[in-house]
């Protein structure tokens, strides 16, 4: 794998820190600015809303920029977002803060899957790809820990101010290592608009909202279910979501590999063994062991599905990848929203702590069967325009047999 990939793992490794670390600060946050925690957590959903609207935008914006420029350009707005975020004087400047940082985000993760793709031969690019996702989930297992203590103990503006840095050095990365590849010759806004038109690549965001959806129907809510089901107390939590982090990451290197040699396979035995070890987390949230086993699981199994579905995405978009490859990262914040959104429900309507489980077993049992469809398209040889490729080549042969020497 091209050392390129490690300054795109540095980036993906500060984007996931300041994504997720938030969660675990909200007290100290809202105290400091004195603000409820309710209110403190839109820092929580603001970056959520900012990574689904920025990703196009922000996609759409570097259309005519090379896609190194562009990279290094994301990194600085990602930067200076976190930088105001720590130096923030009121509430609704840190709020600013989120959301400027979070335009970077699906942007970054589109424009940097592209180019990790484009790094390595063709039977590697799901590999690739999850190299540079390695830097997320990394951050889970790393840099959101070690950043929760250095904001409980020395404040949270040096959490914020030693992920800007982060940032830099991303960014210092990208400009060193990263190739200056140019973009195709004569793709422009229009060819990106018309990668939507393909229903496979609508396929395979369906089955990223809903997939991933999934996995943050349970781990939305692992606290509360935790603590007062499985008996935790409540510092376990935070060793518990490492549990989860470590799953990620090893379930991401294991998609990145088999999405290469058997994408769709891939997918049918991750997402189906996600829909089992969910409606199983129901009972094994009763017993402390298998609950953490469980856990680790659910980040392995959900993780793996993330290099073959962005893989899918690149594939079926033809010559013009990056806004859809953009947009399907922001699917993957939309179904995190979705989840989170139907497990309180079912919480709030009295079905107890572990009900947000069989919400995560039918979101990704539902992106199962979205796989299965996808599958048999591709099978019926439906073309992204919904036009039998067999006719269109049979037409095609007798126009070309009239052509005037």
């Amino acid at each position: 794998m091209p050392l390129a990939l490690l300054a795109l793992a540095i980036g993906a490794f500060g984007i996931g820190t300041t994504e997720f670390v938030i969660m675990g600060l909200l007290p100290e946050v809202a105290g400091d600015f004195g603000v409820s925690i309710p209110t403190a957590g839109l820092l929580v959903t603001g970056y959520a809303l900012g990574v689904v609207l920025g990703a196009p935008l922000m996609t759409v914006l570097g259309t005519k920029v090379s896609r190194k420029r562009m990279l290094m350009l994301l990194m600085g707005l990602f930067s200076a977002g976190n930088l105001l975020s720590a130096f923030a004087p009121t509430f609704g400047v840190m709020l600013i803060g989120r959301v400027v940082a979070s335009l970077a985000h699906g942007a970054f993760f589109g424009i940097g899957s592209v180019v990790a793709a484009d790094l390595v031969a063709p039977d590697k690019k799901a590999g690739a790809i999850a190299m540079m996702f390695t830097g997320l989930t990394v951050a889970n297992v790393v840099g959101v820990p070690l950043g929760t203590f250095v904001g409980q103990a020395a404040g949270w503006r040096v959490t914020f101010g030693i992920v800007a840095a982060l940032g830099v050095v991303g960014l210092v990365g990208i400009a060193k290592l990263v190739p200056d590849l140019s973009q195709p010759q004569g793709v422009r806004l229009r060819h990106e608009l018309a990668a939507f038109k393909n229903a496979q690549v609508l396929l395979a965001m369906a089955m990223t909202v809903l997939g991933f959806g999934g996995v943050f129907a349970a781990i939305t809510y692992i606290a509360p279910m935790m603590t007062h089901v499985a008996g935790f107390a409540d510092g376990s939590v935070t060793w518990l979501l490492v549990l989860f982090g470590l799953g990620m990451v090893g379930g991401n290197l294991v998609g990145g590999m088999y999405a290469d040699r058997a994408l769709m396979p891939m997918l049918y035995v991750s997402l189906g063994a996600l829909a089992v070890v969910l409606a199983l987390f129901t009972l094994t949230a009763q017993n402390k062991v298998l609950a953490a086993v469980t856990i680790a699981l659910i980040g392995a199994l959900g993780f793996a599905t993330v290099p073959p579905l962005q893989k899918r995405v690149l594939d079926q978009a033809h010559g013009a990848p990056t806004l859809a490859s953009a947009v399907n990262i922001g699917a993957f914040n939309l179904g995190n929203a979705l989840s989170a959104w139907l497990g309180g429900i079912v919480i709030a309507a009295g079905f107890g702590y572990t009900s947000p489980n069989w919400v995560g077993a039918a979101l990704a049992a539902a992106a199962l069967l979205l796989a299965l469809l996808s599958a048999a398209l591709d099978y019926e040889g439906i073309d992204y325009e919904g036009v039998d490729c067999k006719r269109r080549q049979r037409d095609a042969g007798p126009r070309r047999d009239r052509r005037r020497p």
